[in-house]
């Protein structure tokens, strides 16, 4: 997703309501957890750079928790899931780490937490890597590509050209790329940023927004569980790339990072990650 955000944007399940938790369990078990504190460095297990970690021998993630697939609250279970969830999980297992994700944050907060340092080590939350963003923290290598949506009434013949005309109100999420397209785009629009996905989805069914601007994955995932009465109009060809967002203080943290997700994709961690949550390699 943008400004200062993640696109957090492509496919959501039905649990698009999410409750917020005052804490998350750990979401994955490691072998071999690494010996540091939050102000000594460690060696990681699949890399020979040192980095530094809140909590010692635990990859403590932040993500805003509505991004379904890629991160959402299981409302049954109360815990963090998704493909985000999972990735980061398995990022931590091959650097023999534990992985702990932080109560939801808004999205538009992920980016100034992970520079400000001190609360997490990284940001994982379908966060598009810009310009923009690179000049406050660090990402790792792409691990997801990425375009952008329009979403109308399944009835309309509505498109971004014929809703860019004033009195049209365009919703997105608060801080992303979607946000950063409307502006560019769609001037003659009144751009409507919030905080939650699913309520700008029930917005345009509602006709209270004539449409919205989010990420492909999570828009075809949306309509497909829970909001079948909107459509695709169009796929933006914004040409986006997820990263990982760490620390700039942190380098060794990143190159570790950037290992472990490549064994993932060599030794096929990643393809099964994905054929779980979008049922085939993408």
């Amino acid at each position: 997703m943008n400004s200062n955000n993640l696109t957090r944007r492509n496919f959501i399940t039905g649990s698009a309501a999410i409750a917020l938790m005052a804490g998350l369990a750990a979401c994955g078990s490691s072998s071999t957890s690494t010996s540091t504190t939050s102000d000594s460095s460690a060696s990681s297990s699949t890399s020979t750079a040192s980095y530094t970690l809140v909590t010692p021998g635990t990859l403590t993630c932040i993500a805003e928790l509505g991004f379904a697939p890629f991160e959402y609250m299981d409302e049954t279970t109360g815990e963090a899931k998704g493909f985000d969830i999972d990735v980061a999980t398995a990022v931590a297992e091959k650097m023999g780490l534990t992985c702990t994700f932080l109560p939801n944050q808004k999205f538009d907060t992920l980016v100034p937490t992970i520079k400000q340092g001190g609360k997490a080590d990284i940001a994982i939350s379908g966060i598009t890597i810009t310009d923009e963003r690179a000049q406050e923290i660090d990402f790792t290598d792409p691990y997801v590509d990425s375009n952008q949506s329009l979403v109308v009434l399944g009835t309309s013949s509505d498109t971004s050209t014929t809703l860019n005309v004033a009195g049209k109100k365009i919703a997105c999420q608060s801080g992303t790329t979607g946000n950063d397209w409307i502006k560019e785009n769609m001037p003659l629009a009144t751009c409507v940023p919030l905080d939650d996905v699913a309520a700008a989805m029930a917005g345009v069914e509602t006709g209270l927004y004539d449409g919205f601007v989010i990420d492909l994955p999570v828009s075809s995932n949306l309509i497909a569980q829970s909001f079948t009465d909107l459509k695709v109009a169009e796929e933006i060809p914004t040409g986006e790339q997820y990263g990982i967002a760490v620390s700039k203080d942190n380098p060794g943290l990143t190159a570790a990072i950037n290992d472990a997700l490549a064994k993932m994709k060599s030794d096929g961690t990643m393809d099964s990650i994905e054929t779980t949550w979008f049922g085939s390699t993408i």
